[in-house]
């Protein structure tokens, strides 16, 4: 690439020009963005409560693109602000360069020319004369002007000092020529779609901006962010950022800043709405099922973001949305930040990033918060969806739900997240109540045995448990009477034999039939209180506290199979003692709960 910039056209380049170009952009941004939220909060709310019928419904609509379009209209100006600052940013980095290039030469009272040549005095003294020795020029590239004319004397000592000089001036105007070629490619691109109406695929574009804009900012904006600081750190580091920074990470990156662990929870949610429109439409220019079923869960999410909250159901807010591996999705029903009681639910087997997840994992998240206001009204509750739960089947990969794995890697996670509910919470000392679900439960167990255990929690809830990784619920951390556990009678899951039980049977079966087996594995677990993940929580052994849940339909039925029994502990239609006991235990009146004999 041929660069016709010349050194005093960047000496001389006003970068304030462009930062108040990109000043300009952010102020329209934030007016879209104010737009958005008045049709959001005011003309929905209000339109919604009082108008029903076809006329109102169809306003609910327009109103409902109007929202979008600001959005849109928000994410394009914030692009396009970053990019001018950004530019800014490294050309004055360029100019830098050359300015301490130019001082330098002054400084030797050399002289720099206009083509960036850089003529040197003569200096030094002959070998055979004694006589100082001829200047010349130098020109950028290492290529000198004038070359000793022998090698019987010694070099000018200015020969060096005035290519190394040249050297840095090509160096900094070939760098700004190459920055403002890269980012003029960057802002012709950066167009919005005409008419009163963004269509699907202008999110497709919108998504492509973002990346490219991403890749180029990277060390205006991204080097910055402190992924590997604790959550404590990463808040304070939010805190210390003024407010056109924030604005701008909230632009360019959605996804690191709605996804930070210590981050505060209005902040998130902004952030990750923003971001589940560019992932809608980077799945929506993708082909294949993962994208295609990820596309329908992140498409039910953001239907029910729009929804005007009915009278008694908290806000919703989405805490975190991805679509690495089975995908990520994180939504509390009430603000985590200013509830005294915050309840999170890891669910397990079979649960991704789908429509599956954000229709039944989020209503059990909004019945427990319903539930836990109703006792308390400062009361919310997560779905936590921040790990790879195991898949069946899914071929080889079903046998992950056999090992300890993904609750290990899951267990990690879910401290990072609870972490930071310890240090976003506004209040003095809140209530963390920590839900495992399933293989969730035992994500749980695993997220307690690792550095100190779950931060900040106060009760920990399993249900449908298969066991959790230990053997004793003091194991856990939270004292035994703040372990709670919920089993429905016919939930085969927590039935499941040990693995010492399921190798004994086998072996009992190969040496003596059915009787056999049933014998040996017996005495492999003498007491059946022990589950494929360790001792089983609803027994007398573990030593937890057992509440009472319905019994559930049975495994066979007049429809035939059923394991409905494992999925409605939440359900205050389907067991409302359970759902009600969790609620309890949510809002931090465990007390108050009637005791279930163990098993």
């Amino acid at each position: 690439m041929t660069s016709t910039l010349t050194w005093a056209q960047l000496r001389d380049l006003k970068c304030a020009e462009l930062e108040g170009a990109a000043d300009g952009w952010g102020r329209a941004g934030n007016l879209a963005d104010a737009g958005r939220d008045r049709v959001d909060k005011q003309l929905l709310n209000a339109l919604s409560g009082t108008q029903q019928g076809e006329a109102a419904d169809a306003a609910v609509g327009r109103l409902r693109q109007l929202s979008r379009n600001f959005q849109y209209v928000y994410t394009e100006c914030g692009l396009l602000r970053t990019t001018l600052n950004s530019l800014a940013h490294e050309i004055r980095t360029q100019q830098r360069a050359l300015q301490e290039a130019l001082d330098d030469a002054a400084a030797l009272k050399f002289t720099v020319h206009a083509d960036g040549s850089v003529t040197y005095p003569e200096a030094g003294e002959g070998l055979a004369d004694g006589k100082p020795l001829p200047g010349g020029k130098a020109t950028g590239g290492g290529v000198p002007g004038l070359l000793p004319p022998s090698g019987l004397v010694a070099p000018n000592p200015n020969v060096a000092k005035a290519q190394a000089i040249a050297d840095r001036v090509v160096q900094a105007v070939r760098t700004a020529a190459e920055v403002d070629w890269q980012y003029a490619r960057i802002l012709r691109k950066l167009k919005a779609e005409p008419g009163l109406k963004v269509p699907d695929a202008a999110w497709t574009d919108a998504a492509a901006d973002a990346s490219a804009v991403r890749n180029a900012a990277g060390a205006y904006l991204k080097d910055a962010i402190p992924h590997d600081a604790s959550p404590a750190e990463r808040k304070a580091w939010w805190a210390g950022l003024t407010q056109e920074q924030r604005e701008e990470y909230l632009a360019v990156y959605p996804d690191q800043i709605g996804n930070l662990d210590g981050i505060p929870a209005l902040v998130r949610d902004a952030a990750n709405r923003d971001n589940l429109q560019l992932l809608i439409g980077k799945l929506d220019g993708q082909e294949g099922e993962k994208a295609e079923t990820q596309l329908a869960g992140l498409r039910e999410i953001d239907r029910q973001l729009h929804l005007v909250p009915k009278p008694g159901e908290p806000p919703m807010y989405l805490l975190g949305v991805g679509d690495e591996g089975n995908g990520r999705a994180i939504v509390s029903f009430g603000n985590p930040d200013t509830s005294r009681n915050v309840a999170t639910y890891v669910p397990g087997l079979n649960t991704s990033m789908d429509r599956e997840f954000a229709e039944s994992d989020l209503r059990r998240a909004r019945d427990t918060a319903i539930g836990a206001r109703n006792i308390d009204h400062s009361s919310a509750a997560i779905v936590w969806l921040g790990y790879d739960a195991p898949q069946a089947p899914d071929g080889l990969g079903s046998l992950a739900v056999m090992g300890d794995g993904r609750a290990d890697k899951g267990g990690s996670a879910f401290n990072g997240f609870m972490g930071g509910l310890v240090a976003t919470n506004e209040n003095e000392n809140p209530h963390l109540t920590a839900i495992g679900h399933s293989y969730g439960s035992r994500t749980v167990g695993a997220a307690t045995q690792q550095g100190g255990g779950i931060p900040g929690v106060d009760d920990i809830v399993l249900v449908g448990s298969p066991g959790v990784g230990v053997d004793r619920a003091e194991d856990l951390g939270v004292g035994k009477e703040h372990v709670f556990v919920g089993a429905a009678e016919n939930d085969v899951v927590t039935k499941l034999p040990s693995k010492r039980q399921s190798i004994a049977g086998v072996v009992g079966l190969i040496a003596g039939g059915p009787t056999a087996a049933y014998a040996v594995g017996d005495l492999a677990d003498y007491g059946d209180d022990d589950l494929w993940f360790g001792k089983d929580p609803a027994s007398r052994e573990f030593g937890a506290r057992r509440f009472p849940v319905g019994e559930g339909p049975h495994v066979v039925g007049t429809s035939g199979l059923s394991i409905d029994a494992h999925s409605q502990y939440f359900d205050p239609e389907r067991d409302a003692v359970s759902a009600a006991n969790i609620a309890l235990i949510s809002a931090g009146r465990s007390r108050n709960l009637k005791a279930e004999e163990y098993r």
